[in-house]
Order: structure tokens, then C-alpha cells, then sequence
């Protein structure tokens, strides 16, 4: 007798075997962590084969840990140069890294038991969810999926873009062309930052038509993928949820805020701008003001810029980008949503109001407790370089600040690094990628009501 429900069975199997994979106790966020802690093993592994080198010889544990953490993490910091040092196939093996890493761990589990089992487990739902910010476990399937096309759409356009770009204007053939705009588009969607020239894209910095795309698939990654499926599912403005309105109009002022600080700062610099024509300027701030949200290209010479433009860009490093994509920093909510509650402070009122919704006491102090969260690691890392390095406070805050944000920018310092400081900066890179995450997770989880209240009392606060 012939069972008709047996391959049905069998690939429900796989797909058990799957969920089985991951911790079977404890926090959905811890395995996440968990997740992200396998896949740079798996990195690290792949990048100490000889085969991953120009030379042929095995990259030394801290470069390939240091390196498969940073395109795991979405960084872009190196401490070798990335088309010199490794080989095709250790550049093949970064790009699949940066991809797991932005779409996400347990996401491409979960896809992966949903394509093999056609279903997976509540606990790899719960992983997923959390990962994915869905808001209930009706969704995470959608979400999922959602993720994969909305990432695979935008690296394929960039990737035609890039390719007919270098084809027609840098005499590139069609593969050596094909390749540098897939890794590039990979790259850029992902705000990983990775470059396959060793001056970045400094080269590009007057072509609008590699500048251009390449800044739009970075904010399209970094806005977060619940606001891209919410403006793809609503046009109009009023029909969009809370999340999005505070994430588009927060990122607009970054941006503004941003190009009109880096322009002004650096219009004149003979290192950065100055040579520039006027139209190059322009270019080179709306750039240089979209790349400091958690992407680490560079089309000026960072070294080179003045104090002033690497406070703003140590600003906008650490707000990073939207919640869920591909962004790091603290969150661009998280930012916005401290200045409500600020401003409602100085108003002297009793509750907090965002676009005309109010806002709950239990977000304002997970928004809090995030925020001093990552000025708490960013001081604490910055006060063990400087101790253990003769480095300029500048350029170790600038380090520290994009390696918490998954940055990856750089003026220079990265592979001067003695390996304790590369091992502080690979592990606040793991930080900046999953902290602010499973922080917010955890919090969110861990909501549990007083059943007594002691007395109130009133220190002194100012």
C-alpha cells in the first residue's frame, strides 16, 4: 500500500529538524544572538581556507573573525583591503555573509523550513518575529517572504543599474561589470559598506549615476522593511501607521540636517570638497550626509575631514537607521521619540503625544533604557582604546561610534589596531547588530506588573 501523504510527511520532517536547530530554551532574542554568533563561526571558518586569499595563504584568526563579523554585522570595517587582500571566492564568501546578515538569521531559518517542511514551529515563528519586528505571529510568514522579494527586487535593479554604469562609462566587459554590481548592490541594500576598490567610491564621487542609486538602495535598506511593506500596501500618508510617519519624517530631517552641516563644513576643505565644482559638492554632502546612517561607503577622504564634520557624522552613526532592515545605530525612533518625550517634559505635561497619538509610559523607558544603553557601551569602549592606544580622541570616538552603529567608516585607524583593540571593535560590532534588537525584544517581553507600589518619594533632579 502506497501512503500519498508521505512526501508531505517527510518534508514536514526537514522542516521539524529545522526548528529543532535552535535552542530549545530560553529568550527568542537569545536565539537570535545565538544565530548571529553560528553564522560568523561559519564566516570565520570560510575565511581562514587558503583558497579565500590572494596569496593562498590562511588569513590569521583575528583578520578573518574581525572581517566575517563585520559583513555578518553589516559593518564594512577592515583591516585588510578587501580587492587586494582576498581572493574571488573570500569576496564571494563576504557578499553571502553581508546577505545573511541582512535578511536576517533567523529569517532565512525560518524561509528555509517554510520552502523544505512548507511549515515551521512556533518557537522559530516567535525567533522570527522577533527579529522581523512582525506584530503578531499571523504575520511572520508574510514578512518573511516579503523580506526575501523586497531585498532580491532591490539588489537586481541596483545590481542592472551598476552594471550598465561601469559597462558604458568605465570600460568595463560585461562579467568584471556583472560582478562589481552585484557585490556593490549587495552591499548597498544591505548598509554593509563593503567595496570592491580600496579607495571605496572616491572615485565615483562627481558620477551621479553610481552616487545616486547606490545612496537610494542604502536609504531604502536603512528606513526598515515594516515601513517599506507599509508604503507599498498604503500611499497615502494618513492610512500610515505611527512607526512610519516618525521613521520617514525623522530620516528626512537626518538627511536634510546632515547634507547641510557636511556640505557647509567641507565646501571649502582642499582634502575633501574644495576641488569639487559646485554640482560635485552637492553630490559629494547628499553622499556623505546618507552614508553615515549605517552604510560605509565613502566618496570623500574621511581622514581628511574636519573635526567638526566627524562630530556630525559620530551623531548621526549612532542614531543610526529605522528598526528591522538592514540599519544599526540606536534606531531613528528611538532618537525621535526620546525628543517627544523631552519636549512634553519642558511643556510640563503629564503625558507624552506623538502625531497625534499618545505615547506609553512602557515605550518611553524602553526608548530610554536603549538610548543610555548604547552611550554606555560607546563611552566604555572609547575610554579602553584610548587606554591601550596613543590615538587621537577623534579619530577612536569616530571608530568606536560607526563600529556600534555598523557603519563601517573609518579615518584610517582600523588596521593600526593593536588585536585587543580589534577584538573591542569586532565585539562592539556584534553589539551595535543585536543589541538595540534583543534589548528592545527582551524589554518588550519582560513587562511584568508591581503587585505593591511603595511610597513615592521625590529626589532632587538638575
Amino acid at each position: 500500500m502506497v501512503r500519498t501523504g508521505a512526501a508531505p510527511l517527510a518534508t514536514g520532517r526537514i522542516g521539524a529538524v529545522i526548528s529543532r536547530l535552535l535552542p530549545s530554551r530560553g529568550h527568542p532574542s537569545r536565539t537570535v544572538l545565538v544565530g548571529f554568533a553560528g553564522a560568523i563561526a561559519f564566516g570565520t571558518f570560510l575565511l581562514l581556507t587558503p583558497f579565500a586569499t590572494e596569496s593562498g595563504q590562511s588569513a590569521g584568526l583575528v583578520t578573518a573573525l574581525f572581517t566575517a563579523t563585520s559583513a555578518v554585522c553589516l559593518t564594512g570595517l577592515i583591516v585588510e583591503d578587501t580587492p587586494e587582500y582576498w581572493s574571488t571566492l573570500g569576496e564571494v564568501a563576504i557578499m553571502l555573509l553581508i546577505q545573511m546578515g541582512g535578511l536576517g538569521i533567523m529569517t532565512m531559518a525560518s524561509l528555509l523550513g517554510l520552502l523544505v517542511g512548507r511549515r515551521f514551529g512556533l518557537r522559530m515563528q516567535m525567533t522570527a518575529q522577533t527579529e522581523t519586528k512582525s506584530l503578531s505571529l499571523g504575520e511572520v510568514r508574510t514578512v518573511i517572504s516579503g523580506v526575501m522579494l523586497m531585498s532580491l527586487l532591490f539588489e537586481f535593479v541596483l545590481a542592472v543599474v551598476l552594471t550598465l554604469r561601469l559597462m558604458t562609462g568605465y570600460g568595463e566587459d560585461i562579467g568584471r561589470a556583472a560582478y562589481l554590481g552585484l557585490f556593490h548592490a549587495v552591499s548597498a541594500f544591505n548598509n554593509a559598506g563593503f567595496a570592491l576598490y580600496s579607495d571605496s567610491l572616491m572615485g565615483f564621487v562627481t558620477d551621479p549615476w553610481i552616487m545616486v542609486p547606490v545612496a537610494v538602495a542604502v536609504i531604502a535598506g536603512g528606513i526598515g522593511f515594516p515601513v517599506l511593506f507599509e508604503l507599498a500596501r498604503r500611499a497615502r500618508p494618513r492610512q500610515w501607521t505611527l512607526h512610519t510617519k516618525v521613521t520617514l519624517l525623522t530620516t528626512a530631517v537626518l538627511l536634510v540636517g546632515g547634507f547641510g552641516f557636511i556640505t557647509v563644513a567641507e565646501w571649502s576643505n582642499p582634502d575633501t570638497m574644495g576641488p569639487l565644482g559646485v554640482p560635485g559638492k552637492l553630490l559629494a554632502g547628499f553622499f556623505g550626509a546618507v552614508m553615515p546612517r549605517t552604510a560605509g561607503f565613502n566618496a570623500l577622504d574621511i581622514g581628511e575631514m574636519n573635526s567638526t564634520t566627524l562630530l556630525v557624522h559620530d551623531v548621526l552613526m549612532f542614531i543610526g537607521g529605522g528598526s528591522a532592515g538592514t540599519a544599526g545605530g540606536i534606531k531613528v525612533t528611538t532618537f525621535a521619540l526620546l525628543g517627544f518625550v523631552m519636549a512634553a517634559e519642558v511643556r510640563g505635561e503629564t503625558s507624552v503625544h506623538v502625531l497625534g497619538r499618545k505615547l506609553p509610559a512602557t515605550v518611553q523607558r524602553q526608548a530610554l533604557t536603549i538610548a543610555l544603553i548604547g552611550v554606555g557601551a560607546v563611552m566604555l569602549a572609547t575610554i579602553v582604546m584610548l587606554a591601550i592606544t596613543r590615538l587621537r580622541l577623534d579619530d577612536v570616538l569616530f571608530e568606536v561610534v560607526s563600529a556600534f552603529g555598523t557603519v563601517g567608516l573609518s579615518t584610517g585607524i582600523t588596521d593600526s589596531l593593536p588585536i585587543a583593540g580589534q577584538l573591542i571593535i569586532t565585539l562592539l560590532m556584534f553589539i551595535g547588530r543585536l543589541g538595540p534588537v534583543t534589548a528592545a525584544a527582551a524589554l518588550a517581553l519582560r513587562d511584568r506588573p508591581r503587585r505593591y507600589e511603595l511610597p513615592e518619594g521625590r529626589p532632587i533632579v538638575g
